[in-house]
């Protein structure tokens, strides 16, 4: 199977958001709509081998994981879950790989849209990283809002323009005003610049409900601890409107005149 017959079987199994391009290695790279937490794109290269194909993320699924840690590890509650991932899916793990091995002639865009689907959930395991310190937080604000009589749901679900669904810490309501809200916090300051790219990534995924529905997207800083960095709320403040923890009359006034 060469380079266009790989293609054209891709492309006669799936959507037109996969795209392919010649890999290194007699392969092809097909660039999938779906996307790491931070918003970075997942690709899943298919390669000749033995006589059949090899349908790999090439490690960055569990690269890209352990880089989300202080200790550049990936702990044993995650490598159980990472197992879970690939038992569920029919991958194996091979040297840090999310895989597939199938026939020369086998359905070669649902074994891509498996390991891409893979890719994804491990990568989710980031979730798993964050500390107390954000549970805490959480709780604290759900708290202050219950107080505040402000209408409010937790762990709303939204989905981006890419197709991506969004856990959103907090969905507010006042009047006839909604508001979505992140709320970045954190224990660690190596972990501070992950999570504000990710919120960064959720934003822009989700810019297209400030129109159609009349969503106000905010960010809420625990700036509690001094983690943060000048850069931090200057990506933030691009994408959303921004507000202190440490200033809740400030964030309750920014909830009220969300619009």
């Amino acid at each position: 199977m060469n380079f266009e017959m790989m293609c054209s079987s891709i492309a006669g199994s799936l959507p037109p958001l996969f795209t392919c391009s010649p890999a290194p290695d007699e392969g092809v790279r097909v660039r999938t709509p779906l996307m790491y937490p931070d918003g970075g794109v997942v690709d899943v290269f298919v390669l000749r081998r033995n006589g059949g194909l090899k349908i790999t993320d090439f490690g960055e699924s569990l690269g890209w994981l352990r880089t989300q840690s202080v200790s550049r590890r990936i702990s044993p509650k995650q490598n159980r879950m990472i197992g879970d991932v690939c038992r569920t899916l029919g991958l194996e793990l091979e040297r840090g790989q999310l895989l597939l091995r199938v026939s020369a002639d086998a359905a070669v865009g649902d074994s891509v849209l498996r390991v891409a689907q893979g890719a994804v959930r491990v990568t989710d395991l980031w979730f798993t990283l964050r500390t107390r310190v954000a549970q805490s937080a959480s709780d604290e604000v759900h708290e202050w809002l219950t107080e505040r009589r402000i209408t409010h749901e937790r762990g709303v679900k939204r989905t981006g323009r890419s197709g991506r669904q969004w856990t959103i810490d907090f969905e507010t309501r006042t009047g006839n005003r909604t508001a979505l809200v992140f709320l970045l916090s954190t224990g660690s300051r190596g972990a501070a610049r992950r999570i504000t790219e990710h919120v960064v990534a959720g934003c822009v995924d989700l810019s297209h409900l400030r129109e159609s529905q009349q969503l106000t997207l905010v960010s809420l800083f625990d700036d509690t601890q001094d983690l943060w960095q000048k850069e931090d709320f200057q990506l933030v403040e691009q994408q959303s409107e921004v507000a202190l923890w440490s200033s809740p009359d400030g964030f309750e006034r920014l909830l009220q005149a969300a619009a």
